[in-house]
């Protein structure tokens, strides 16, 4: 993507609200990023995206080509959440966040699992300090492709195949982006490879020998393996132990949701999925939350987590450090609970206490 002189640049960034409490949490979340923009001096140009559930029920129509196209432009795209209650499942999720993800090639979904100072975590002893690694899932192959059929579907005799499709250079850029992460956190360098290698053994046989090979560029990083199982059992019991971990779109989807809820929740977890050489989404991870919608009482801290997130990756590390610190003062001392209607303030005013955080520091 062309940039202007640094001086000149002015991000252009899309707001897709969507469904349930999307519009409430992205409405706090770009108060955040008005105000941390203000303080430090970048520039933005929104766009907001009127897709989704309601949309569709309208117009019949998930994500035009037209749209599609427009938003090849960007620089960004801001997602609320995906999924709305009078639309069979799938539709959605198929037609506009799939979609998205594949046709504008967001080859990375990456999912900081960190535990807030305030957060109360379901894990006995553990501590801040214990949680903070990441999650590199690859995210536009494996079974998610949609690759397969039915035979005689109905009947007794019914078969239903669905294939997981890895493809070399699928996987080697998914690796290989994980060890540049394990190497720019730089704290203890481990990056961990999770998948099912005695049971996947096509697949995965295929991702290990990546690994392998493109370990011997990264001396400086240390490797290691776990099937998925025990990658779960471990984040449990020793999540301390992990830095970076790498894994494949279906077991990156499972083991993600276990990392929000030993960071506190869904109402603190938040997602980015990057394509390094173009339009990169940022999202929370936790749904459309449709029972909440409208009543201002849904959690916007994974919203503006995911604006850290698309600070970071747009190149505005100090607004994006700015913003996590915010969030971590308002959580430690101004916040009673993670959950929806438990916070002990509504939606907007936790937005208004993480820009009142950002202008005050």
């Amino acid at each position: 993507m062309v940039r202007k002189a640094l001086s000149e640049l002015v991000y252009k960034i899309a707001a897709i609200p969507g469904d349930g409490i999307g519009p409430e949490v992205v409405l706090e979340g770009l108060k955040v990023l008005e105000a941390v923009g203000k303080k430090n001096g970048f520039k933005y140009e929104l766009k907001h995206y009127d897709l989704g559930g309601d949309h569709y029920l309208k117009t019949g129509e998930t994500l035009s080509e037209e749209t599609l196209d427009d938003l090849r432009g960007f620089d960004a795209i801001y997602l609320g959440a995906v999924g709305h209650p009078e639309v069979a499942p799938g539709i959605l999720e198929r037609g506009l966040l799939l979609k998205l993800r594949f046709e504008l090639d967001q080859y990375i979904n990456l999912r900081p699992v960190k535990l807030y100072p305030g957060v109360a975590c379901p894990l006995k002893d553990k501590t801040p300090e214990d949680i903070d690694f990441v999650v590199v899932r690859e995210n536009t192959e494996g079974l998610y492709i949609g690759s397969g059929g039915f035979l005689k579907k109905g009947s007794p005799h019914e078969v239903a195949v669905q294939e997981m499709v890895n493809t070399r250079l699928g996987v080697e850029r998914c690796v290989r982006y994980a060890f540049d992460l394990t190497r720019k956190r730089n704290k203890v360098k481990k990056l961990l490879f999770c998948g099912k290698t005695n049971v996947l053994n096509y697949a995965h046989d295929l991702w290990m020998r990546v690994f392998e090979e493109v370990a011997g560029e990264y001396p400086d990083v240390t490797t290691d393996y776990a099937h998925v199982d025990a990658t779960c059992m471990w984040m449990v019991k020793n999540p301390e132990s992990f830095d970076v971990i790498v894994t494949d779109n279906m077991f990156g989807d499972i083991i993600t949701d276990l990392g929000a809820m030993i960071q506190g929740g869904m109402g603190v977890a938040a997602g980015g999925n990057i394509n390094p050489d173009g339009v990169s989404m940022f999202e929370p991870i936790g749904g459309s939350a449709p029972k909440y919608a409208g009543k201002n009482v849904a959690n916007p801290m994974a919203a503006i987590g995911a604006c850290v997130i698309m600070l970071d990756v747009l190149g505005e590390s100090k607004s994006a450090i700015d913003v996590e610190e915010a969030i971590k003062r308002v959580i430690s001392t101004r916040m009673k609970d993670m959950g929806a209607g438990k916070m002990g303030a509504t939606t907007q005013e936790v937005g208004d206490m993480v820009v009142e955080e950002i202008n005050r520091a």
